[in-house]
């Protein structure tokens, strides 16, 4: 992803990138799907004070979230819209991430010398496109990681589809694009972190000779990545997980969301869930990152073998 400093190997097509980046989201999901859930459960943590007062906070902490769940959900909780999760990387890594390369060549006219401001609206635009895109999978997964099982077994929703036609029937289909433009925001933010950082911390690790291009390069560039996007993007993921998972009219909008938060639980309530949204952004970014090298050297060496078996 860094140009001409990623030379070691053949070149993968535009296709291999675009769906090997779908794929290597699913990949991190798989792994790190659980401290999603748990950050999200963190996060909306706090919106009824009058039912957490009496009971005290339900969730404390990365471990004890996933602890609590486990205990009083079952351990296929933490699992909790999986499905639509693997829907959502599927459509939203394969653009955000496969349309990276080539949107910061469409910036630059083909030149291959590269600047942050190019690279920040490469991410900022592959990022934007995802989201409109691909709204309705986070929506849904977001619905079914805040879903709590009722005392008589009762649930929210169903199944990932009833999920789809329960939102489009009761909220319209507009309710499926709730929070849209926060998540537009937020992923705008992760983009350009995640993206940016891992472009350029890797560039100067090859530039300076530092490590080679290969797994423990991927390893540290995916690492910094995602500490990155997190500091910045913490407070917008926040917004965009109380607005999504909110009942019709709770909020008259994100800004409204967002300083009725303020008011009630202080600045601090943007930071929620920040110690598994570190550990799972981090994670992730370490496992996307380095399942989508791997996916491009190994399906572009093997288009290579077989277009010259001699």
């Amino acid at each position: 992803m860094v140009g001409k400093l990623q030379t070691e190997g053949p070149t993968p097509t535009f296709v291999v990138k675009f769906l090997g980046a779908g794929a290597a989201g699913c990949i991190a999901d798989l792994v790190t799907y659980p401290l999603d859930t748990a950050k999200v459960r963190l996060q909306i943590q706090g919106e009824s004070r009058s039912s957490d007062a009496k009971k005290g906070h339900k969730y404390r902490g990365v471990f004890g979230t996933l602890a609590t769940m486990a205990k009083t959900e079952g351990p296929r909780s933490m699992y909790n819209g999986l499905v639509a999760g693997l829907q959502r990387q599927m459509s939203f890594a394969s653009v955000s991430i496969g349309l990276y390369d080539w949107m910061k060549q469409f910036y630059n006219g083909g030149s291959d010398h590269v600047t942050i401001s190019t690279r920040l609206l490469a991410g900022c635009t592959t990022g934007a496109l995802a989201v409109a895109f691909a709204q309705p999978t986070d929506v849904v997964k977001v619905r079914f990681q805040a879903q709590v099982r009722g005392a008589d077994g009762s649930k929210r929703y169903n199944g990932t589809m009833d999920a789809y036609k329960t939102i489009a029937r009761d909220e319209g289909v507009k309710g499926l694009w709730k929070g849209c433009m926060p998540n537009i925001a937020r992923n705008c933010i992760v983009n350009c972190a995640e993206l940016v950082t891992y472009d350029i911390i890797k560039e100067l690790i090859l530039k300076y000779d530092i490590m080679s291009d290969n797994l423990p390069c991927h390893f540290t560039a995916g690492f910094a990545a995602g500490f990155c996007t997190t500091v910045v993007a913490s407070p917008v993921d926040v917004v965009k997980t109380r607005f999504m998972n909110s009942a019709n009219g709770q909020y008259r909008g994100t800004l409204n969301c967002a300083f009725i938060m303020l008011k009630k639980e202080g600045p601090t309530a943007f930071y929620k869930g920040f110690v598994p949204a570190f550990l799972r952004l981090g994670s992730w970014n370490i496992v996307m990152f380095v399942s989508y090298e791997q996916i491009k050297r190994i399906v572009t060496r093997t288009q290579q073998s077989w277009e010259s078996p001699f």
